[in-house]
C-alpha cells in the first residue's frame, strides 16, 4: 500500500512540477531559506526531521536549487519556540516547518500578518487545533501532513490480545493538543463497551512516572497513550515499570515501541517526513498557495511490536502477532533503543 502511495505521490509531484515548468526553470540555482522548528527531541519527531532534510537534499540537486535549512529544537519550552520563531522571521526565511502541533500553532500566529508560508508534520489533528478550515482546502498561510491516529484501531488490537481486559488506564499530557480527540474517542470506546477505565497524566518525566506507578497500583490490564510527546519522552523511564507489573503498553507511535513500549500504532515517520519535504519543495519552487494544497494524511495500518517487553510481560509473539493480523495492515518487529539510528 506504501509502495503504491509513493508512486502515486511521485507522480503528482512530476506533473506538478512540470505543469510549471517555466516557474521551475526560472528558479534554477535559486537559494530558498527555510526554519524548521522541532517541538522536543524524540525518536519519531527527529526521523521526520531528518527524512524532510534528506527530500528536500535530493529534490534540491533535482532541479538545481538550493533548500538552505535553519534547524532548531525549542524542547518543549514555548519560550524559546516564540524566540526561534521571530528569528526565523527576522532572518526572512521563505518558509516555515513546525513540527508537531504546538510549534505550528506558534508558527501561524506569528505569521499571521506576513506572507510567510508554514508547512506543519505530524499535527495530529489540525481541524480541531484550528490550524486548517478544512483537511482538503486549508486556507490561509498553511498546510501540512497530519499523523492522526485510528484510536478505535489500537483498542481492537487491546482486546484481541486480552478479550477479558476489565480496566483500562490512560495515561497522557491533559496540555497535549494530540491527545484531547484520541483520549475523548477511547472514553467513548470503552464506555460502549462497558470497560472501566482509570485516568493518570503527567508534564514532566517525574509527573508521568508517578502516573504509570499508580495505574499500576490500580490493578489496570493495559494502558493506552497516543500520540502525546510528554509521554513518548518519558517512555525509557517507565517502560520497565509496565514490564515488571507485566501491564502491556499500547501506544500512538512506533517512537514509543522503540523506547521500549510493548506495541506503537500508527503511520510511518520516514515517509511523513519525506512527503513533508515533497509539499515545501513544491510550494516554494512552484510558487503554490500553501492555503489551496491539501493536509496529506497517511494510513494508520502498522502496528509495531517490541519484542523484548514482549516476551518480558509473558506475551508470545507468533500468537500475538496471529491476533493482531486482522486489525492491521502489517505488524513488525522492533527492540529497545534511544533513537532509530541506534539499530542501524
Amino acid at each position: 500500500m506504501k509502495k503504491i502511495s509513493a508512486i502515486i505521490l511521485t507522480v503528482i509531484l512530476t506533473l506538478s512540477f512540470a505543469a510549471c515548468g517555466k516557474n521551475s526553470d526560472s528558479n534554477s540555482g535559486k537559494s530558498f531559506k527555510i526554519g524548521i522548528c522541532n517541538y522536543v527531541d524524540d525518536a519519531s519527531l527527529n526521523q521526520i526531521v531528518d527524512n524532510i532534510k534528506a527530500e528536500l537534499e535530493a529534490t534540491g540537486k533535482e532541479l538545481n536549487v538550493d533548500f538552505a535549512i535553519d534547524y532548531d529544537n525549542c524542547n518543549a519550552d514555548s519560550n524559546v519556540m516564540s524566540q526561534i520563531i521571530a528569528n526565523f522571521t527576522a532572518n526572512n526565511v521563505d518558509l516555515m516547518v513546525g513540527v508537531a502541533t504546538p510549534v505550528a500553532m506558534a508558527m501561524q500566529s506569528a505569521t499571521e500578518d506576513s506572507d510567510i508560508p508554514v508547512v506543519f508534520a505530524a499535527v495530529s489533528d489540525p481541524v480541531s487545533a484550528k490550524l486548517v478550515n478544512s483537511l482538503e482546502a486549508p486556507g490561509a498561510n498553511i498546510t501540512g501532513t497530519s499523523d492522526y491516529l485510528d484510536t478505535n484501531a489500537i483498542f481492537n488490537l487491546i482486546f484481541a490480545a486480552n478479550p477479558q481486559a476489565k480496566k483500562i488506564g490512560l495515561l497522557y499530557d491533559i496540555g497535549q493538543d494530540s491527545s484531547a480527540t484520541p483520549i475523548a474517542d477511547a472514553k467513548k470506546y470503552l464506555q460502549q463497551k462497558g470497560v472501566e477505565f482509570i485516568e493518570k497524566t503527567g508534564t514532566t518525566v517525574d509527573e508521568v512516572t508517578l502516573a504509570a506507578k499508580a495505574l499500576i497500583e490500580a490493578g489496570v490490564d493495559a494502558v493506552f497513550t497516543p500520540t502525546d510527546n510528554t509521554i513518548m519522552n518519558a517512555e525509557l523511564s517507565i517502560y520497565e515499570l509496565f514490564a515488571a507489573a507485566k501491564i502491556p503498553h499500547y501506544t500512538g507511535a512506533d517512537s514509543f515501541a522503540l523506547n521500549g513500549a510493548f506495541l506503537g500504532y500508527g503511520v510511518d515517520y520516514a515517509n511523513l517526513g519525506k512527503e513533508t519535504g515533497d509539499m515545501i519543495a513544491d510550494i516554494l519552487v512552484n510558487d503554490k498557495d500553501p492555503g489551496t494544497v491539501p493536509v496529506r494524511t497517511f494510513d494508520n495500518g502498522t502496528a509495531t511490536i517490541n519484542t523484548e517487553t514482549c516476551e518480558a510481560i509473558g506475551f508470545d509473539y507468533a500468537t500475538v502477532e496471529a491476533a493482531f493480523a486482522p486489525f492491521c495492515q502489517r505488524v513488525q518487529k522492533i527492540t529497545t533503543a534511544e533513537s532509530f539510528d541506534d539499530l542501524k
